[in-house]
């Protein structure tokens, strides 16, 4: 039997910028609150005290500036890990992500790399309003230059955060606050310092041959509990973790569809230009198209701000009944 233990996806990212740090002196982290406090979410407790001012930096409150002499860094040859406190406060910092980093591998005709990433928690959290909830992964999936991932599981930090400090472009990577503190399953391979996910590679989480539900980042656990329920009453959803937004793995959304012909998406974003939107133009214009026996079906957020109330919240962020829905009316039972 394989060896298995439980580790949150804290843990999971504080292990692998811990292994990262010590693996490679170019890798430095900086943001608000990432040293002497230990992180604003502990993301990198004791990282600090183990590598000192020059590796793990406190910066001031202002993304435009630090997220510049992050990307400065970057093309100097260092391999900067950029913290977000959250990931609307990046909108300070957008010239930078996108005009500085995203488009200099190009204009300088692959002379100029920016090996840096972007990362910090995403989507909506708990009470916070319209200012602190929204999800960037369309935004920042829309932009050639940039690869963009948005891990679910412990595994997925873990995996995905040491192949962005690795990969020699910039990466934005979207956590998920409200998963912090969750325990995952993890293998002992997964638990070593040489383990990779790689970037652009989609995860199927379960099998099935009635429907396909294809999600990303805390959305997955919903797909999850709602395939529990579906199974049930003989629904056998096939649910699909995405990883990585951008480059988008859509080969193993159209094997998954031509098996199951029927296709959910579900997202914590807003619906117009999601990310389930590309994917649904994606699967129309490919080869799975003829498969599929109903029109796809998006799950997304609700198209307006967050409110602050939590019975408005709750009524924005895709439930296991809005996804159990969405299944039965794309099968149209």
């Amino acid at each position: 039997a394989v060896a298995v233990s439980q580790v949150t996806v804290r843990d999971a990212l504080n292990q692998a910028l811990d292994e990262e740090l010590e693996r490679d002196e170019r890798v430095f982290l900086l943001g608000e609150e990432v040293a002497q406090y230990d992180g604003a979410y502990k993301i990198s407790r004791g990282l600090w005290k183990k590598y000192g001012d020059k590796r793990v930096i406190d910066t001031p409150i202002s993304e435009m500036g630090f997220a510049g002499i992050a990307v400065g860094a970057a093309m100097a040859g260092l391999r900067p890990v950029c913290e977000f406190m959250t990931f609307n406060f990046s909108m300070q910092a957008i010239d930078q992500v996108i005009n500085s980093a995203a488009k200099t591998c190009y204009m300088s005709a692959g002379s100029i790399g920016v090996p840096i990433v972007f990362r910090g928690p995403n989507g909506a959290s708990a009470g916070v309003a319209a200012q602190h909830s929204q999800c960037f992964a369309a935004w920042y999936g829309h932009c050639p230059g940039l690869k963009v991932v948005s891990p679910w599981s412990a595994e997925d930090a873990k995996g995905l955060l040491k192949a962005s400090i690795r990969d020699d472009n910039p990466v934005v990577m979207l956590e998920n606050e409200l998963l912090y503190g969750v325990p995952f399953e993890m293998s002992e391979q997964a638990q070593s310092k040489e383990f990779v996910i790689p970037i652009g590679k989609a995860k199927i989480e379960r099998q099935g041959t009635h429907v396909t539900l294809v999600s990303h980042s805390r959305p997955v656990g919903h797909c999850m509990e709602a395939a529990t329920v579906l199974a049930k009453e003989g629904v056998e959803c096939e649910v699909i973790n995405l990883r990585t937004i951008r480059p988008m793995d859509i080969e193993t959304v159209e094997a998954s569809v031509v098996k199951t012909n029927h296709l959910v998406t579900v997202e914590g974003g807003w619906p117009q230009f999601g990310v389930g939107a590309e994917i649904c133009a994606r699967i129309m214009e490919g080869p799975a198209f003829n498969y599929l026996d109903a029109p796809a079906v998006r799950v997304t957020g609700a198209d307006v701000p967050m409110p602050y109330a939590k019975i408005l919240e709750d009524n924005c962020i895709p439930q296991v009944k809005d996804i159990v829905f969405a299944v039965k009316k794309a099968l149209n039972i």
